[in-house]
């Protein structure tokens, strides 16, 4: 968000009085010292200076306690744009435990309206960076449009965000084309949003369309590429973009570094991914877990493993991500007794936090997958709440692959339960009795889903022979 730009004020301009109370607003350390202050303002009917005012307001805000700032703004018969700016600004600012207290910016822009004090070009995108609601800022933009500020190149690109975050892309996509000049904050803001609604191919579309419009990217442009090409596995696009930092002189910084481990990861490239890592001079819990994750995925545990007790050594701390990557990690390597040694550390509270759910789908998997069957069903009726269907699921996949054809059933009919109208699950269950030729089973899950309106979706299989291709529906 841009800073608000200061009124050009000097002391020269100012009273005697009017500077001591600017002081005192300098000095100000408590709630108690604010409220006299305000009352040697009012006192001497010092609100309506522009200077006195965003003082107060700003001293209000560092203090987190904005009523007073909105009660002086609301004795303004017409208070100056910088003011209402100013108490915007610092209402978006507050921190979140405090904001039940302050006035909502929205608020403070209707009496801006009442007063007849007319927005600027820094009042709506304060306003759009406080909203979630797509109503009140279809409304905001309206008014942008009728006061000709939607042409202001900061208020679009705030309404590109504003649409971005709210996932609506279709709005995003017709004020980008409509927009004359588009710089780099604008295609940035649509690589993001691409990728923020799980579209990362239209995002590495929009990257490549911004390099042949000749628009330079920046750190944040290359972080959201980045983040799309671990999603979509553009492993060339992550390698070039990669080179593109290094001609260019950039300082490898904690986030760019780990989007770039982190795509090194998910593209199978982990080799390239630790030589990012070692490369980098500063590194946070999130570049950790970006290089554990990766180990995970190409199943490589024993040196997953490894790199986590070097983090530990290390002095940072791992958090409830890291432990995930890393029991993934015991699990794809076959390594149940660390896995559960690690588990059990978790439980204790060493890290400083109780195992989630996921960590318990962790743990599910690894035993599932080294056969360890019995265990697992054991481990899930011990768990402190209910499975849902990636415990169930994780379980399913390990009864498969060892052939347990009795869990196996166990399984699908917590699934069922679970989600009684999922077709798959029924056709899972039947196919499963048919298996095990229990004919009369199966015949009656198919009457089941018949009576209840569940149907099984076309499929089609194709065969190949020679020139001949044959396409099966059933």
């Amino acid at each position: 968000m841009s800073s608000i730009p200061p009124l050009r004020t000097t002391s020269k301009t100012l009273t005697p009085r009017a500077q001591r109370i600017l002081h005192s607003l300098n000095t100000c350390t408590s709630p108690s010292q604010l409220l006299q202050i305000q009352a040697q303002i009012l006192l001497h009917n010092l609100h309506p200076n522009t200077t006195i005012a965003a003082s107060f307001i700003d001293t209000c805000r560092s203090l987190g306690h904005l009523p007073p700032a909105f009660a002086l703004f609301s004795s303004l018969r017409r208070p100056h744009v910088f003011v209402c700016n100013t108490l915007i600004r610092a209402a978006l600012l507050l921190p979140s435990s405090s904001s039940s207290s302050s006035p909502p910016p929205l608020l403070i822009y209707s009496h801006m309206l009442h007063s007849s004090v007319p927005p600027n070009n820094y009042t709506f995108p304060l306003l759009l960076k406080s909203l979630s609601d797509l109503r009140q800022g279809r409304m905001l933009h309206s008014q942008a449009l009728r006061t000709g500020l939607s042409a202001d190149v900061y208020v679009q690109n705030s309404l590109l965000n504003f649409y971005s975050s709210c996932v609506d892309m279709a709005t995003c996509e017709q004020l980008f084309d409509e927009m004359p000049v588009k710089e780099v904050i604008a295609w940035t803001t649509m690589i993001a949003g691409y990728r923020n609604c799980g579209r990362p191919d239209e995002a590495l579309i929009a990257f490549e369309r911004m390099q042949f419009a000749g628009v330079q990217p920046n750190r944040v442009t290359m972080v959201n590429a980045l983040t799309a090409c671990a999603s979509h596995g553009a492993l060339e696009m992550g390698v070039w973009i990669h080179d593109y930092v290094r001609r260019s002189g950039w300082e490898l910084d904690v986030i760019l570094g780990t989007s770039l481990v982190d795509m090194y990861g998910k593209c199978g490239r982990v080799d390239a991914g630790v030589s990012v890592f070692s490369s980098m001079v500063e590194r946070n819990v999130y570049t950790w877990n970006s290089l554990i994750g990766g180990l995970a995925l190409a199943e490589t545990g024993e040196e997953a493993l490894r790199w986590f007790f070097r983090m530990e050594h290390e002095g940072v701390k791992p958090d409830a991500v890291t432990l995930i990557g890393v029991l993934c990690a015991c699990s794809h390597a076959g390594l149940v007794e660390m896995g559960r040694r690690i588990f059990d550390w978790v439980v204790s509270g060493r890290y400083g936090f109780s195992p989630g759910v996921k960590h318990y789908g962790c743990m599910v998997d690894l035993l599932g997958r080294a056969g360890f069957l019995d265990a697992a069903v054991e481990f899930i009726e011990r768990m402190p709440f209910k499975p849902n269907m990636v415990i169930w699921g994780s379980l399913l996949r390990g009864c498969r692959a060892h052939g347990d054809l009795r869990l196996s059933e166990l399984a699908v009919k917590k699934l069922v339960e679970l989600e009684p109208t999922n077709v798959a699950h029924y056709v899972l269950l039947s196919n499963l009795y048919a298996e095990m030729g229990r004919w009369r089973d199966a015949e009656e899950v198919r009457r089941l889903m018949k009576e209840t309106g569940l149907r099984k979706d076309a499929g089609w299989s194709f065969t190949e022979g020679g020139d001949l291709v044959e396409e099966c529906v059933g």
